[in-house]
Order: structure tokens, then C-alpha cells, then sequence
């Protein structure tokens, strides 16, 4: 048997090594413990974990970050709210909440889809500042898109003097975006007004001195694209818009100029108690999952109303847009409700003056006589104020609760069925409370809003469905007024059903099937404004023709207008680009519609697979000779289909 022989040199060696580990542990041990109390992270997923957020406190500070299909698509990003008039935070994570299944179905009387179903994750994060105060950030992700939006626990008044939240992409990302308008600048300083056209596919690091204007668009590399946008307010909060500084890919949530207000202290958020701040909408993935997606109402809350039935969308004649001011008399009125009836329209709006140039005894003739017809009559109003200088009448009748009130009862006993008002020129807090005291007291009143002049509605048409229709665009009255516009329309055109209408209806007031009554000379073809009347979402569709322009077109096309619905059911994006066109397919009941418009001044051929809508019957209404001609033809509903849309040009499809 071997001896053991004890070393007193080789025990102090294994001694010394020995403490020398258990040092080098509790150096690491401390370490990780330092780390993790400066550093928490934590995350949530969509259903599908295609897209993933992690949210960090590290150092004070809330940052954010979403990958897609495990790539970065927005980078370490800051999150808070200054809820005092000095730096927001240090923040401290406090704790998160389980992750919860959210599940949700909807009506939608103005969007791509009429029933909805929405699914989500939710998790909320709760921190609080160095004072104590509380401040959670809610989070749910869907297929689909993030959103996200802060609560502020409080007994007592809570004022937001600055929100930190930002979006940072990698440098190489590409931009399509509106710039905000100079307050207090345009006709009679009404703006902002959503009334600028997109700089399409730009540097992400481009800036404008007045920020961008939501819905934005930003396109990376594997085609992932991202729109940002917010939804859900509810006058405690103003609206906001992004604005990064130049050479910087990182884009704030910044605040409405001090001048967009209609009180004093009327522009920041404050809330005599909790506070909510609207969502922030991004939706992620391909152009197909932006165009189909309804993120922007499935964030909003549900419906105030509890009785929808005088909600009926519709299309309707305008004599303002053909023949401006000189139109808005007794008897060209009239004229209008018959073409309404004619094409078998629901509506007929009476635009400015109307209460001077025909006045309300004979406003009430015209009702009753557009009832006998099935018509519908739409009132314009001033939003009034001292925020614009417009003199336009009826003006200063909405300002108060009372003189409203009366007003909207005094028009429901006329028989009118809707206003739409105009000139707001401004998101300041007071002026989003002005736009929701409107709602409220037109749905008391069972009238139908639409809002001009107006900031963009945020998914207001799901929570106050009688809003049927918002500008909020350089819509076709523009492209009347001077050659520019009229020259820029294909482009613009192809850029709106990417950006302003992808959530919200749009009232661009589309579809001069045959000439523009003044010295401007429409550069589109007759198919392409036909088509538009599709590809444009709007509860009520104002269409930019007259008696006699309608008279010019063949009579299918005239058909066409009478037979189009009112509502849509389902939406499919076929294909197209930003800028360039779109090939989108909607449908109602049982019947598909097809449409297209080419953006671009060469024409451009498409094929459709007409047999994945699965119809026994296919016509379809192109471009003609000439830009104020068209084609008719019947396809095979089991074939693919090749269109060639003329430059600046398309075609409608009717499957049934």
C-alpha cells in the first residue's frame, strides 16, 4: 500500500489557489448582481412570434427595441414621459406583468373590412420615477404590428410637458413621409391641414424643421416595411407627429406648435386625474401585411354608439368642386339631388354660404324634396373660432355646447342627415376636444361628421362610426385649383393608399371622369379616376363630377358608378409601390372589384390570377384612345388576366 506523505509547501499552494477562485466567484457573483440591478430587461411577442419587443432599464433609462423574424428592425429606441417641467425619470424598473391573450371582434362601417377580428399579446411594465410617481407602459403585439401607449396613476391633475418615446432605425432604411405644414400658414391660417405631398424614398436621416406627419412610412432591407402611426385620442392628450434632427435615423414623438390651440393652456396633455396616452401604432412586415392590416382601429376604443342605425355610408354629388362658390344656390342645388338620385347615390353636400345664399326655410324645401328622391342632404359649417380668419358661414354656431346643440336638433328637425365641418387648424389638446365634443353631440343628434380642413382622424372611425369621412389630404380640389397638382396627381395617388388611407377614411373627393371645369387640364386617364372610387377608402364618397361630365362617359361606365358598394367586406393586396401603383382587390357580399392605377409615365403591364376569386362572371373597364376614353371587355374568370395600364392610367375589374 502506497504512504501518504504530508507537504507543508504544497498545502499552502492549494490553500492560496483555492481562495483565489472563491475571490475571482464573489467578484463575479457581485458583478452579475451589479449588473442586474442597473440593467432589467424583459419581453413580449406576437401569436406568432414573427415579431418580438424586449424593453430595458439600464442606467436610469427605458429603451426599447423590435426585431422580425429575429432581425433588428428598430433599433435601441428611449421611452418615458416628463410629467414635470424638468427632465423625465431616472426611472427604476419596478415589475411587469404575465403576459395576456387580448381578443376582440368589431363592426367597421368605413374601412377595408367590415368584421374584424383582432388578436393579440399584452404585457404591461410598471416603473416609477425618483419621487415615486408611477408611470406603466402597456404593451400588446399582434401578427401584424406593435402597439403601445403610457398610463399615469393619479388622484390629482397630470400634466405630460414632453414624451420621450422614439423610433431609431439603422441609417440605410428609406423614408416616405409628409412634412407637418407651418402652423397658422395657408388659406386663411388654417394650417396644418395633412395637406403637403409625400417625400417618397428618401434617406431615413432626412429632416423637416416642422417634423412628419403621421401615417409614416419607412422601407429596410429583405422588404420589411414599417408604418408608424397613433390612435385612441380622447382630448385629454394632443396629437403628435415625429421629428428627427437632420443626419439622425432616430425619430421623436414631438408636440404640436404652441399656436395650435383654442384656449390658454390648451395645448399640452393634462388630465384631472389617470392618464392615458393614445397608442403607438407600428405595423410591421410586407406590403401586403401594411395594406391588409387594421391595427390602427383594432387599437382604438370600441364604439360610443349604441344605436348605429342612421350609419349608412354612401357616395355623393358636390357641386362645390366643379363649380365652386357661384354653385351654392336654390336651384343648382336641386339639380345636384337629382343627379344624386340619378346615380343612386345616398347624398348630396351643399357646401359654404348655403346659409346666406339659400337660407334654412329653403334648406328645409330642398330636404324634403331630396326625400322624396332617397336622398340625403350633408351641411357644410365653419369650425369657427379665433384660430382661423376664414368668413365663410354658418360660422360660431358649433363653439358651445348649447348653441350646438340647438343647432344639431334644429337641423335634425329639417331633415338633414349630416354636417361636415371645416377649418380646424390645429392639434393642440383643446382642439382634439373640440373635434370629440363635436362627435359626441352629432351622435346624441344621430347626424353624420365629416371633418375638412381637419387633422388626421386616428382611428376615431371605429370609436365614433357616424364619423364617416376626414380630409386630412391634397385632395382633388387641389389638382382644380392649378396645373401643378394636376400634373403631380398619378404620383400623389399611388402614395395615399400606402400612408393616409391605410387606417383612417380619406375624403380626397375622387373620380372626374371627364374634364375639370376650369383652366387645368387632368393628366389622368378616365379608368384611373374610375378606379380610384376603389382604391379610396371614404364612408362617404364625394365624387368630383358634374351632371354633365357624367353625361360624356359611356354608359357602363356610368353603371359602373351606380352599381359600386358603399361598404366593403374584405381587402386584398395584389400588388404594387409607394409612389409608382397599386393593384388592390376589394370585395362586397359576393361581388370582387379589381383595381389599378399606374403612378408612373410609361405604361405598365400586370397579370391577376382571376380564378383565386373563384366567379363565374369578369368584365373589366380600361384605358380607351385617349386619356378621356374607355375600353370595355369581358375576361375569363378561370384565367390569369393581363391589364396594360397607359401611363398615368388603370382599369377596374368586376368579378361576380
Amino acid at each position: 500500500m502506497e504512504q501518504l506523505i504530508f507537504d507543508p509547501m504544497q498545502h499552502n499552494y492549494l490553500y492560496r489557489t483555492l481562495v483565489s477562485i472563491r475571490l475571482r466567484l464573489t467578484s463575479i457573483v457581485i458583478l452579475l448582481a451589479t449588473i442586474a440591478s442597473n440593467a432589467q430587461s424583459s419581453g413580449i411577442s406576437s401569436p406568432d412570434n414573427k415579431i418580438s419587443v424586449v424593453v430595458q432599464t439600464s442606467d436610469g433609462k427605458i429603451t426599447w427595441q423590435v426585431s422580425h423574424n429575429n432581425r433588428l428592425v428598430i433599433r435601441p429606441s428611449l421611452l418615458g414621459l416628463a410629467t414635470t417641467e424638468g427632465p423625465a425619470g431616472p426611472w427604476r424598473f419596478d415589475s411587469s406583468s404575465a403576459v395576456t391573450a387580448v381578443s376582440e371582434n368589431y363592426e367597421l362601417f368605413t374601412g377595408k373590412k367590415s368584421q374584424i377580428s383582432y388578436k393579440a399579446n399584452r404585457r404591461t411594465f410598471y416603473y416609477s420615477d425618483a419621487s415615486g410617481k408611477p408611470l406603466h407602459i402597456i404593451y400588446q403585439v399582434s401578427n401584424d404590428g406593435i402597439g403601445f401607449r403610457y398610463f399615469v396613476p393619479a388622484h390629482d391633475t397630470v400634466r405630460v410637458f414632453d414624451e420621450q418615446t422614439t423610433f431609431n432605425f439603422d441609417t440605410a432604411t428609406r423614408a416616405f413621409l409628409q412634412p407637418m405644414q407651418a402652423a397658422k400658414t395657408g388659406f386663411e391660417s388654417t394650417n396644418p391641414a395633412y395637406e403637403e405631398n409625400y417625400r417618397q424614398n428618401i434617406p431615413v436621416t432626412s429632416a423637416s424643421p416642422t417634423g412628419w406627419a403621421y401615417p409614416a412610412l419607412f422601407k429596410q432591407k429583405e422588404d420589411i416595411w414599417i408604418l408608424i402611426s397613433e390612435a385612441g385620442l380622447d382630448g385629454k392628450y394632443c396629437a403628435t407627429r415625429l421629428k428627427n434632427e437632420q443626419q439622425s435615423p432616430a425619430f421623436k414623438i414631438a408636440f404640436p406648435d404652441p399656436r395650435e390651440i383654442m384656449e390658454i393652456d390648451g395645448l399640452l396633455p393634462r388630465s384631472a386625474g389617470s392618464l392615458f396616452s393614445p397608442w403607438r401604432v407600428i405595423t410591421i412586415g410586407s406590403l401586403k401585411n401594411i395594406m391588409e392590416s387594421t391595427l390602427g382601429t383594432d387599437l382604438s376604443p370600441a364604439s360610443v354608439l349604441s344605436d348605429h342605425r342612421f350609419v349608412e355610408p354612401g357616395k355623393a354629388s358636390w357641386s362645390w368642386i366643379m363649380s365652386k362658390d357661384d354653385s351654392i344656390v336654390y336651384s343648382e342645388q336641386k339639380r345636384y339631388i337629382d343627379f344624386a338620385a340619378n346615380m343612386k347615390w345616398k347624398y348630396c353636400l351643399i357646401d359654404a354660404n348655403w346659409d346666406k345664399n339659400i337660407g334654412y326655410d329653403r334648406i328645409r324645401e330642398l330636404a324634403a324634396y331630396a326625400g322624396t328622391k332617397k336622398v340625403g342632404l350633408l351641411l357644410w359649417y365653419n369650425s369657427a373660432g379665433s384660430w382661423n380668419t376664414v368668413k365663410m358661414t354658418p360660422k360660431d354656431k358649433l363653439l358651445t355646447p348649447q348653441s350646438r346643440r340647438e343647432e344639431f336638433t334644429l337641423l335634425k328637425g329639417m331633415g338633414i342627415k349630416g354636417i361636415k365641418v371645416d377649418f380646424f387648424g390645429g392639434d393642440g389638446r383643446s382642439v382634439i376636444q373640440y373635434y370629440i365634443d363635436i362627435l359626441n353631440d352629432a351622435a346624441e343628434a344621430g347626424l353624420l361628421v365629416n371633418f375638412h380642413g381637419a387633422t388626421l382622424p386616428r382611428g376615431w372611425s371605429r370609436t365614433y362610426p357616424h364619423l364617416l369621412t376626414t380630409e386630412a389630404v391634397k385632395g382633388f380640389e387641389m389638382i382644380t385649383f392649378n396645373q401643378r397638382d394636376a400634373d403631380n396627381e398619378a404620383n400623389h395617388a399611388t402614395m395615399l393608399p400606402y400612408t393616409r388611407n391605410v387606417f383612417d377614411p380619406m375624403d380626397f373627393t375622387p373620380t372626374n371622369l371627364y374634364k375639370i371645369q376650369s383652366h387645368v387640364q387632368r393628366k389622368t386617364t378616365g379608368a384611373f379616376e374610375l378606379a380610384t372610387s376603389i382604391i379610396y377608402l371614404s364612408g362617404i364618397q364625394h365624387i368630383a363630377e358634374s351632371p354633365d361630365g357624367m353625361s360624356q362617359v359611356p354608359l357602363f361606365v356610368k353603371q359602373c358608378m351606380q352599381q359600386l358598394p358603399d361598404r366593403w367586406d374584405e381587402v386584398r393586396f395584389m400588388e404594387g409601390y409607394p409612389g409608382k401603383y397599386i393593384v388592390i382587390a376589394r370585395r362586397a357580399g359576393k361581388k370582387w372589384y379589381i383595381a389599378g392605377i399606374n403612378g408612373e409615365n410609361v405604361p405598365r403591364k400586370v397579370q391577376i390570377d382571376l380564378s383565386a376569386f373563384k366567379s363565374g362572371k369578369a368584365t373589366c373597364i380600361k384605358d380607351g384612345r385617349t386619356k378621356l376614353d374607355f375600353t370595355a371587355e369581358t375576361l375569363s374568370p378561370a384565367s390569369p388576366a393581363t391589364v396594360e395600364m397607359q401611363a398615368a392610367g388603370g382599369f377596374v375589374i368586376a368579378l361576380e
